[in-house]
């Protein structure tokens, strides 16, 4: 598969990988825009939002639920942090799988657009 998460979970592309369960993997973005700026996504290719069947939507729950332990482990948890998923190319996707932003470590702007 093309997809760069999916070489990413096969073990094809090296990445520094963090988290990682049955269903989850969780490594730092190569081009990090905060100082703690972590990539949540789901093991199985799942293109977008728009493409989780309903028996998928529990997922979702379960990348949230990963982002917040790993905000903890990072330490930004008290201070505050970001969870972005983006959708279709005008909303900023560019890796055609689903895929979530963990941000924080510094003050973000509170302008989102």
């Amino acid at each position: 598969m093309d997809c760069i998460f999916c070489q990413i979970v096969a073990g094809k592309i090296p990445s520094e990988i963090i988290y990682q369960d049955e269903e989850v993997i969780a490594f730092r973005d190569i081009n990090p825009q905060a100082p703690t700026h972590l990539i949540i996504i789901p093991r199985k290719h799942i293109p977008s939002l728009a493409e989780l069947s309903p028996a998928e939507l529990p997922l979702i729950g379960r990348m949230v639920a990963v982002a917040h332990k790993l905000a903890r482990e990072e330490g930004i948890t008290e201070t505050g942090y970001r969870l972005v998923v983006n959708y279709g190319e005008w909303g900023g996707q560019i890796v055609p799988h689903l895929h979530m932003h963990l941000l924080g470590g510094k003050r973000l702007s509170a302008k989102l657009g």
